[in-house]
């Protein structure tokens, strides 16, 4: 597993394993460990997935039959819309660790900004918020502290502050790369995930894109997932098919050159949720 360093000095593996709309019970728990069997040593799950139990049994199975260890593992979890603000973020994020039965994670977002069309102090909120999520980080209750879904305009009053975000985890794929959100993170050195690298299936059927992973005998997932990381990106594909979950790690034995990249770069928007940080209403 390659890695990546974030801006405080800590070290993230370089491809995570998606827990999105892998609802809690067993079929969460299996997948979760599959993923860890496979070689994924970062995992990413958010409050409002509702997975946070499953996620953590299977971790607990894994460090007990010998899979991997806490301390080579990568956690990610993230604060909820509802549970934004200095006080209830606190208690959010000791409910997360609850649910998960650890001690401390490695990396912790908020997930959506607050945003001006439901808030008029949404600024503060996002600060206030910051301002929780540095306490527990200052106190040793999480490795980094970033963002998810954050445009320049939301990060710039988190910057100012004393730990400035290390990760901003967007929406990003062949057909919605956000490039003016990536080229701000890291000229900033704050670095991009990709939450639905594999545009949640939507961009997987398409020619141009089959068209070019068959030149390197690869899938469009594997292609997507590589894509990412060539463009400095994190990528966090999701599966629950164990052969899949295998496949979209096996992406460092080839590199897509310059042209092909400049290709999917070039592509027009296609396949993307829709949703916007500024116009969100939940």
């Amino acid at each position: 597993m390659k890695e990546v360093t974030l801006n405080n000095g800590i070290v993230m593996p370089a491809v995570g394993y998606g827990t999105w709309q892998n609802r809690n019970g067993e079929g969460a728990v299996e997948s979760v460990k599959e993923a860890l069997k496979a070689g994924y040593t970062h995992i990413d799950t958010a409050a409002c997935y509702h997975n946070e139990e499953s996620v953590g049994e299977a971790i607990r199975q894994a460090i007990d039959e010998g899979i991997i260890t806490r301390e080579n593992l990568f956690l990610t979890t993230k604060v909820w819309n509802p549970d934004r603000g200095y006080e209830s973020t606190l208690k959010a994020f000791n409910a997360s660790i609850t649910r998960l039965g650890v001690d401390y994670v490695d990396l912790y977002l908020i997930h959506w900004p607050a945003n001006a069309k439901q808030f008029d102090n949404w600024e503060q909120i996002n600060l206030d918020t910051w301002k929780a999520m540095t306490e527990l980080y200052k106190a040793g209750k999480i490795r980094a502290i970033g963002v998810s879904n954050f445009k320049p305009h939301h990060l710039k009053a988190l910057m100012e502050t004393e730990v400035k975000p290390a990760v901003n985890q967007i929406e990003y794929h062949p057909g919605n790369l956000q490039e003016d959100i990536v080229t701000f993170c890291q000229d900033n050195d704050i670095l991009v995930e990709a939450w639905s690298p594999l545009g949640t299936g939507r961009v997987l059927g398409d020619e141009r894109l089959q068209a070019i992973a068959a030149r390197y005998n690869k899938s469009v997932a594997q292609l997507c997932v590589r894509f990412a990381l060539q463009n400095g990106v994190v990528p966090l594909p999701k599966s629950v098919t164990p052969s899949r979950i295998v496949e979209n790690l096996n992406v460092f034995d080839f590199e897509i050159a310059e042209d092909d990249m400049a290709d999917i770069r070039n592509m027009a928007p296609f396949g993307g949720s829709g949703l916007d940080a500024d116009e969100v209403d939940f």
